[in-house]
């Protein structure tokens, strides 16, 4: 086999996979192709255009295993849509007239790169798969192959995304140490509110982590510290119809029964209504390159904070966010060993010249394998079906609700 060079590159926001998945692919590559020359471009896409890149010295080699340690992306992230060339142009990635698919493909040739890994979620590899496009009709030799990684859960048609399963323990970690916020105050409404633009998988699965948690703890009612008093009250998410009334009496019954209310909030719950309110307002909505609102300026913890705390009588409302905590995290053992079996499958992709996107296939019940790139996008939901959410939902007293159409 001819000596190849591979580079990688990370964007998107980071999730606790990136660096571990580096070094899964350093690790895949010592064994399979020793003598490949490995090279990072800096900053995803950004370092792409601009011919920003890092070649991985001997050391990296050696030392991959310290990868698995560290959140972040040693390489660094950043949000670039190759066919957005306005915003490419707007940010200085391109020149005036120039095409960023061109310009990257030319980059790729120039650096003599055999295959390009891209490691990030559904605005990643959809990017990726316009690029891998892009190559293969403009007759350049080169193979893509993706890593699909989000917090969120919610790419088509992947069952389980890298850094999801550690982005839950986390928030849950998280929590552990906000609850006892309720001590402070008589009354208080604490809302968590955890990433989760259109998918509440997280927010699911870190209420499903904390509330496990509690399991382990030795609590103390004779000095008023109770399992009720520090447990979940209440799931929100997308997918989910909120029946904001009804949701209002029941926690209120809460606040005077326990003192307390612990929310966990996905971002992305009640964003029509939010997004309405302000253009009915006349505000503009801020939103990213991709188009997606920015959640972290529209603040939908602090818009259903306001609108709880009278309702509920709170003499306190303490609204706290997990996401960059969560997602900063390095990889837990359950996680890592994903990584391990998604870098395996996808080098194995690469050196055989096959592009695509190596996950866990739903519409092949889960199977580890390389999904064709027009097969990827985002916007996967939910299923509040799944039965450990049913039981969640039965432990905290919230009646189900599920909307009709979650694709909106």
């Amino acid at each position: 086999m001819s000596k190849k060079k591979i580079a990688f590159l990370t964007a998107g926001g980071i999730a606790p996979c990136l660096s571990s998945s580096i070094g899964a692919l350093v690790e895949q590559y010592n064994a399979s192709a020793p003598d490949a020359e490995l090279i990072g471009y800096l900053n995803g896409y950004q370092g792409l255009l601009t011919g920003r890149s890092m070649v991985f010295p001997d050391e990296v080699r050696k030392r991959y295993a310290t990868l698995y340690q560290y959140g972040g992306s040693p390489i660094g992230n950043s949000r670039v849509k190759l066919t957005n060339i306005k915003d490419c142009t707007e940010r200085g990635l391109v020149q005036e007239g120039e095409n960023p698919l061109h310009v990257a493909a030319e980059q790729l040739k120039t650096d003599e790169i055999d295959v390009l890994h891209t490691i990030g979620g559904d605005d990643t590899n959809t990017t990726a798969a316009d690029l891998a496009a892009y190559l293969q009709d403009n007759g350049y030799d080169l193979t893509v192959v993706g890593l699909p990684k989000t917090v969120d859960n919610d790419v088509y048609p992947i069952r389980q995304t890298l850094g999801a399963w550690t982005a839950a323990d986390q928030g849950a970690l998280f929590f552990q140490n906000v609850a006892n916020e309720n001590t402070t105050s008589t009354r208080q409404l604490i809302i968590h509110e955890v990433m989760g633009r259109h998918c509440g998988w997280l927010t699911a699965g870190t209420a499903e982590s904390y509330n496990k948690s509690l399991d382990g703890y030795d609590f103390f009612p004779e000095m008023l510290i109770d399992r009720q008093r520090w447990d979940v009250d209440a799931v929100w998410l997308p997918e989910q119809a909120l029946d904001f009334e009804a949701e209002c009496d029941r926690l209120k019954a809460r606040m005077d029964d326990k003192d307390g209310v612990n929310l966990f909030l996905s971002e992305g719950a009640g964003m029509d209504a939010i997004i309405g309110e302000m253009e009915a307002a006349g505000e503009e909505v801020p939103r990213d390159a991709f188009g997606h609102a920015r959640l972290d300026q529209i603040n939908p913890g602090k818009w259903f904070a306001d609108k709880l705390k009278g309702r509920l009588g709170a003499d306190k409302v303490l609204v706290q966010k997990s996401g960059y905590f969560a997602r900063a995290a390095a990889s837990n053992d359950r996680d890592l060993e994903l990584i391990k079996a998604s870098a395996a499958k996808g080098a194995e992709a690469a050196l055989a010249g096959i592009s695509g996107v190596a996950g866990q296939d739903d519409d092949k019940d889960g199977e580890m394998s390389i999904i064709e790139f027009p097969r990827i996008k985002g916007g996967k939901p939910f299923d509040t079906n799944e039965q450990w959410f049913v039981d969640l939902l039965g432990r905290i007293g919230q009646p189900r609700s599920e909307k009709a159409d979650t694709s909106h």
